[in-house]
C-alpha cells in the first residue's frame, strides 16, 4: 500500500512506523519531575554510503590537533545505534539533502540504497533540503512512497523490486502546490512516556526558499516555496494542539562558525540562517540546520537573547551526529536545560590522497551495522563492473581546491569537457562554456602511478546529469551574468560563487569597485568581448533555468540542447589521453585585481 504523509500528522504516535516511539520505563516508580530526552541530528548526507575519505579535525584531551577518520553509512548507523541503547528517550532526524549530488554507488541507483540504508538506521524524520527536488518533484514523491514509475533518465527498481519508498515522512512544510497544499508532510510529534509522564516533541521541517534557483525549474514546476520562518511559526499552534511540549525545527538552511568543534559559543556565526533565526517564535527550542556543509554547536541566546533556541549542524557526509540533550521538567513541560555536543562518526582508517589517516583510539570507534554492511555491500557489487572501467589517464590530479580568483583546475576541465561537446555547428557552436563551481562534487585523483582514472571517478564528479544547453548571449548580457557571481541573492563579494569557464575566454574582476563594475577586459582569444555582439554559450540546463541566482542565464535565445554533461567529460578525457597523460589545465583563466 502507498504510504501517504501530506498535512499535519494527527497526535497518535503511530509506534509501529518510528521505532521507539511512546517508549515507556514502566510504571513501577515515581512519576519523574523531569524527563531526559536525546535528539540525534544530521545533514547533507548526500548518498555517502561508503566512508567518503574525510577526516575531522578536532582537540584531543590533551590539547593537540588530531584528524579523526569518519563517514561511512554502516558506522553511522553503528553510532546512533550505540546511542540509542544509552539514551532511553531518543528521536533521530535529519536536516536535508540526504539524497542528491550522491557518489556512484547510490546514484545510480535513483538513491534508492540511500532511502534503505536510512530506513535501517531507524530515522524518525527527514527535512527535504534543495537536492531532494533534483529529480522533480514526481520522483521525490517515490523516494517517499515507494514504487517503479520511471520519472528520470535513469532505471527505477534495478536492485530492489519493488522500491518500497521511505519508512519515515520527509517534512516540507514550506514547499506547496498550486493548490497551497503541502507537497509533503509538514510536521510531526513523537511522544516519550516515563512511570505516568508524557512528553511530546514536534518537528517543523522547511527547505530553503530560494530552492528554485538551486535545481531544474522543471522539476520544481507548479511548486512555491514559502518563507521559512514564516511557515514554522504558524505551524507551532497546531503542534501544541495535538501535545508538542518541545519544539524542534528541522531546516536546510545553515550558516558559518569560527568556533571549535564542541563550541557553543555562536563564535563567527554568518550566513543566511540568521535572518531566519531572527524571525522564529521564541517556542522554538532546537534548530537543526544544514545546506553549508559546515559543523557548528550555538547557543543563540548569546547573539539574540530574544531568541534563546539552541542551533546544530552536523557538517557533512554522515562523518558526524549531533546529539542534543534535553531536559524537560514534567509539570511545566517547558525544557529547563539543553546542550549538545559532536559525535565524530569513526569506524575505520582512510587514505585521502597519499596521507594515511589512522584510527585515533581516544575517540569512540564504532562497530559497523551488519543490516546496513550488507546492503551497501550489495549495491556496491552492483556498480564494480561499471564503476571500474578506465576511461582515461592524467598527468596529475585535477582538483577542486580553488585559487585566489576562485578557479580550480577541474572546474576548467569539466568547463572545457562542455566546449569540445558543443563547439561544432550541429551541437550549437559553443564558443565559450561556463560551469557552476558547485556542480563539481569530487576531486579527480588517478588511482595508481599511472594516471588511469575510472568511470566511477568521472561519474563522482559529475553525478546530477544535467543536460548541456547552448543560447546566445549578447556581450553586455555576459558581463551582467558575470557581475551576478557578486551580487546576487547569495552570491555576495564575501561569499562569491565564481564559475568555471573555458579555454579561450578570460576576464578580470576588482571587488573593490562598484556592483556592476566590477568585471572588465572580457576576452576571447585574446579580442575583446564586443557588448552588442552575439556569442554562444554552453551551460547546464541546471544554469539555463537561473540556478544559483545567475537569473540572467534565462534570457538566453535559439537554445540547442546536447548531451548529458557526464557523457561528454567522459568522451573528452578519453580523447585527451588516448596517445598520453592528459595534460591538465593549470593556466588562470580569470584574473583578480
Amino acid at each position: 500500500m502507498q504510504k501517504r504523509w501530506n498535512g499535519l500528522w494527527g497526535s497518535v504516535c503511530l509506534g509501529l512506523m518510528l521505532s521507539g516511539c511512546g517508549g515507556s520505563g514502566g510504571m513501577s516508580g515515581a512519576r519523574p519531575a523531569e524527563m531526559n530526552i536525546a535528539l540525534l541530528g544530521f545533514n547533507d548526507f548526500h548518498g555517502n554510503l561508503e566512508a567518503p575519505g574525510v577526516a575531522i579535525r578536532t582537540t584531543n584531551a590533551a590539547g593537540q590537533s588530531v584528524a579523526v577518520p569518519a563517514g561511512g553509512a554502516a558506522y553511522l548507523a553503528g553510532a546512533i545505534a550505540q546511542r540509542r541503547s544509552a539514551n532511553q528517550h531518543m528521536a533521530v532526524v535529519t536536516a536535508g539533502d540526504m539524497v542528491g549530488a550522491s557518489p556512484m554507488v547510490s546514484s545510480l541507483f535513483l538513491d534508492e540504497p540511500t532511502v534503505e540504508a536510512l530506513n535501517l538506521m531507524g530515522i524518525d524524520f527527514s527535512a527535504t533540503g534543495n537536492h531532494e527536488y533534483d529529480q522533480g518533484s514526481q520522483e521525490l514523491l517515490r523516494m517517499q512512497n515507494g514504487g517503479c514509475e520511471k520519472y528520470t533518465s535513469k532505471e527505477p527498481c534495478q536492485i530492489s523490486k519493488p522500491f518500497k519508498g521511505a519508512q519515515f515522512p520527509f517534512l516540507a512544510a514550506n514547499t506547496l502546490r498550486a493548490d497551497g497544499s503541502p507537497l509533503l508532510r509538514s510536521s510531526g510529534v513523537k511522544f516519550f512516556e516515563e512511570n505516568g509522564a508524557r512528553i511530546g516533541v514536534g518537528f517543523i521541517g522547511t527547505t530553503l526558499k530560494t530552492t528554485p534557483r538551486m535545481v531544474r525549474q522543471s522539476g520544481v514546476q507548479g511548486l512555491t516555496f514559502a518563507d521559512e520562518a514564516d511557515t514554522a511559526n504558524a505551524l507551532i499552534p497546531a503542534l501544541r494542539a495535538q501535545g508538542a511540549d518541545v519544539i524542534v525545527v528541522l531546516i536546510h538552511e545553515g550558516g558559518y562558525a569560527t568556533s571549535g568543534l564542541q563550541d557553543a559559543s555562536c563564535a563567527g556565526l554568518s550566513g543566511d540562517i540568521l535572518p531566519i533565526l531572527d524571525k522564529l517564535s521564541a517556542e522554538v527550542d532546537v534548530v537543526i540546520s544544514g545546506h553549508t556543509h559546515q559543523a557548528y554547536l550555538c547557543d543563540y541566546q548569546r547573539v539574540n537573547p530574544a531568541k534563546p533556541f539552541l542551533l546544530t549542524s552536523a557538517g557533512r557526509y554522515g562523518t558526524l551526529l549531533t546529539e542534543v540533550q534535553l531536559k524537560v521538567n514534567t509539570a511545566s513541560r517547558k525544557v529547563t536545560a539543553k546542550s549538545a555536543r559532536q559525535i565524530i562518526v569513526q569506524g575505520e582508517a582512510i587514505t585521502t590522497g597519499s596521507t594515511k589517516v589512522p584510527l585515533q583510539t581516544e575517540f569512540p570507534v564504532f562497530a559497523a551495522d551488519s543490516a546496513v554492511s550488507q546492503l551497501v555491500s550489495t549495491y556496491r557489487t552492483a556498480v564494480a563492473p561499471l564503476a571500474a572501467k578506465i576511461s582515461g589517464v592524467l598527468d596529475g590530479s585535477a582538483l577542486r581546491s580553488a585559487n585566489s580568483a576562485g578557479e580550480s583546475v577541474l572546474g576548467r576541465m569539466v568547463a572545457d569537457s562542455m566546449l569540445h561537446a558543443t563547439s561544432d555547428a550541429a551541437s550549437g557552436g559553443a564558443q565559450i562554456a561556463l560551469m557552476n563551481s558547485g556542480g563539481v562534487r569530487a576531486d579527480l585523483v588517478p588511482e595508481s602511478a599511472s594516471g588511469e582514472v575510472t568511470y566511477g571517478q568521472l561519474y563522482s564528479v559529475l553525478p546530477f546529469g544535467n543536460n548541456l544547453v547552448v543560447m546566445s548571449y549578447t556581450g553586455e548580457q555576459l558581463q551582467r551574468l558575470l557581475e551576478l557571481q557578486f551580487n546576487s541573492g547569495t552570491n555576495t563579494v564575501t561569499q562569491p560563487r565564481i564559475l568555471q569557464i573555458s579555454n579561450g575566454f578570460s576576464y578580470e574582476f576588482d571587488l573593490n569597485q562598484p556592483a556592476g563594475q566590477r568585471i572588465a577586459n572580457m576576452r576571447l582569444n585574446n579580442d575583446p568581448i564586443q557588448a552588442s555582439s552575439t556569442y554562444r554559450v554552453a551551460i547546464q540546463s541546471y544554469l539555463s533555468t537561473g540556478g544559483d541566482n545567475f537569473s540572467t542565464f534565462t534570457e538566453g535565445k535559439d537554445v540547442i540542447g546536447g548531451m548529458i554533461d557526464l557523457d561528454a567529460f567522459v568522451a573528452y578525457v578519453r580523447e585527451r589521453s588516448a596517445q598520453q597523460p592528459m595534460a591538465l589545465p593549470t593556466t588562470p583563466r580569470i584574473v583578480r585585481r
